[in-house]
């Protein structure tokens, strides 16, 4: 049972990890699914399930929502204007795509996330991020 401050202590600590695609190492490198991966092993252990390898355009093939699919397997699905500090929030590119990027709330303003090249940090929720906002998702016991 992870609490939600416990997951925004362990996603403030990913601050400053450079951004390195496909990888989920805290300081060392990741990238926005390498994120909520790392924070899950923090708060609530071993990985239930391991992404394959994925090229950085990804999401535009296909239109399957597969980080979201992923995400159902093992989060809880919340309604959009819902979402909490702790929660896992997934992001489109564009309307017609599905959703690829992943942060995670720190409080009802802000968030956690790693974006291509930058480090990790902590952005506010702006009208922008919120108009792009397509799932959001809960740890489980994430109270």
């Amino acid at each position: 049972m992870a609490r939600a401050d416990e997951i925004v202590t362990a996603a403030r600590g990913w601050i400053g990890t450079p951004y390195l695609h496909q990888a989920s190492l805290r300081n060392v490198g990741t990238d926005c699914l390498g994120l909520v991966r790392g924070v899950w092993r923090e708060v609530m252990g071993a990985e239930p399930e391991v992404p394959p390898a994925y090229a950085a355009g990804w999401a535009e093939f296909g239109g399957v929502e597969a980080m979201a699919e992923a995400a159902g397997r093992h989060l809880l699905r919340i309604a959009l204007d819902d979402y909490r500090a702790g929660d896992v929030l997934l992001f489109r590119w564009r309307a017609q795509l599905p959703a690829k990027h992943a942060g995670i709330a720190v409080s009802a303003t802000a968030m956690v996330h790693a974006q291509e090249q930058a480090a990790v940090t902590e952005v506010a929720l702006s009208g922008w991020w919120l108009r792009h906002l397509a799932f959001v998702f809960r740890f489980p016991g994430g109270l």
